[in-house]
């Protein structure tokens, strides 16, 4: 695999799963977006969604005072929004874009979530519940590995 922009970070293998996974296996983002996502998790998922985008955000604010960490951080984002827009559209899935989407998100916001994609299921459903928002947006991850069971 190339060197990507988001090499440096912490969890740049699962994000590098997560737009591999959404290219090959489209129809289970779907599957495991729609089964993360019920009508009375969905406010908490965006809530969640949100969150991480903000804290993504902050960090990239904080990092402007080091321009080299601020342009690092912005090409990352932007690189990693992109790429998981373009499988989202090659693979004509809104909802799964929207998904990985997320997920990438909270592996970009959140340096120790990455063993929640691997984790089973309903252990992360009931982290989910109590309202993480990093189990709330790499639960459809979760449940997209657990589907394939195959990590990049």
């Amino acid at each position: 695999m190339t060197q990507t922009e988001w090499a440096h970070l912490p969890n740049s293998k699962h994000i590098d799963w997560v737009l591999a996974s959404l290219k090959a296996h489209p129809e289970k983002w779907d599957v495991a977006r729609n089964a993360a996502r019920g009508e009375a998790r969905e406010v908490a998922w965006y809530a969640a969604w949100y969150a991480a985008k903000a804290a993504a955000w902050d960090a990239a604010w904080d990092a402007a005072l080091d321009a080299a960490r601020y342009a690092a951080w912005y090409a990352t984002r932007t690189a990693a929004w992109y790429a998981a827009w373009d499988a989202a559209l090659d693979a004509a899935y809104y909802a799964a874009g929207d998904a990985a989407t997320g997920a990438i998100l909270a592996l970009i916001a959140h340096d120790d979530c990455a063993y929640m994609i691997e984790s089973e299921i309903g252990e992360l459903k009931i982290i989910a519940a109590f309202g993480d928002p990093r189990a709330i947006l790499l639960l459809p991850a979760c449940i997209a590995y657990n589907e394939t069971k195959e990590l990049v």
